[in-house]
């Protein structure tokens, strides 16, 4: 593409996730700790002639461009400028679809910087911010850009975290979707009766190691997604029996993740897991 920008779009990890009773609005509160990994999606964008906005995907069907996340954040940012231009956008996938990996959100936060950026940065940041609160719960934290991070409300609350030493991540992601909808759903389904909940202090100080960090580790997605999705439990059993630091399940699922102290034991317990449990990939943490 002639004139072209590029940013690369990374998924992030929940290394834990707590998922609040829902409010009188019908949305979940979220505690979570987000990291930023290496694995990534590469964004393209230049200029166009008109007021259009073109958007091509090298990679697997994700339906109509205009319900895509990308386009909703190209046309966030030309719907807020005085004077409008035309944007031509590639995709390039490499994160799983529907996996937890943030994928779409992450493609999204590149959008909206990139067409700031061929707009000469004409939107400040804090607009970009509740734009990307108003995509969705993960854009805020991979708009921020930072490598760890505390989410919590809806998502669009982070304070931001000194980075935790980089570590190999090899990650399961099951050739079925969950449906973030669906999750919820079971989640509440399976709450019958209000959830208790016992202290818990998050600092920095209690967030500094990859020990620290698997102490407090959990999902609330975990029991209700493995229930029905056996292949994502299966997967997960099989990943924690390789002796990694931390095992978990991401967002709502589908991909659960392993992290090791050495790159040698991700690729050992790669090889050990082979391809029956789904799309295996390898990458690091960002620092």
């Amino acid at each position: 593409m002639t004139g072209a920008i590029s940013r690369a779009a990374r998924a992030k990890l929940n290394l834990f996730l707590r998922v609040f009773a829902p409010d009188a609005t019908g949305y979940h509160g979220l505690e979570t700790l987000f990291v930023r990994t290496q694995l990534a999606d590469t964004l393209t964008a230049r200029r166009t002639t008109g007021t259009g906005i073109e958007l091509e995907v090298v990679g697997p069907e994700l339906g109509p461009p205009e319900e895509n996340l990308v386009w909703r954040a190209a046309e966030s940012v030309l719907a807020s400028l005085r004077t409008r231009f035309g944007v031509a956008l590639s995709l390039e996938k490499k994160i799983p679809v529907g996996a937890g990996l943030g994928g779409g959100s992450a493609d999204a936060a590149a959008a909206l910087l990139l067409v700031n950026q061929l707009a000469e940065n004409a939107v400040p940041q804090a607009e970009l911010f509740h734009m990307a609160a108003r995509l969705g719960a993960d854009v805020p934290f991979c708009l921020s850009e930072v490598p760890l991070a505390l989410g919590w409300g809806r998502g669009e609350r982070i304070m931001r975290l000194p980075p935790l030493p980089e570590a190999p991540v090899l990650l399961v992601s099951p050739t079925r979707a969950v449906s973030t909808v669906e999750a919820y759903r079971w989640l509440d389904e399976a709450r019958i009766h209000p959830v208790s909940r016992g202290a818990v202090v998050l600092s920095p100080d209690t967030l500094t190691s990859w020990s620290d960090v698997a102490r407090m580790a959990g999902n609330d997605f975990e029991s209700v997604v493995f229930a029905r999705r056996p292949e994502i439990r299966d997967a997960f059993e099989a990943l924690a029996r390789t002796g990694p630091l931390l095992c978990r399940m991401t967002g709502s699922g589908s991909t659960v993740f392993a992290v090791y102290r050495s790159r040698r034991e991700c690729e050992d317990a790669r090889d050990m897991l082979g391809r029956k449990l789904g799309s295996i990939l390898l990458t690091t943490t960002s620092t």
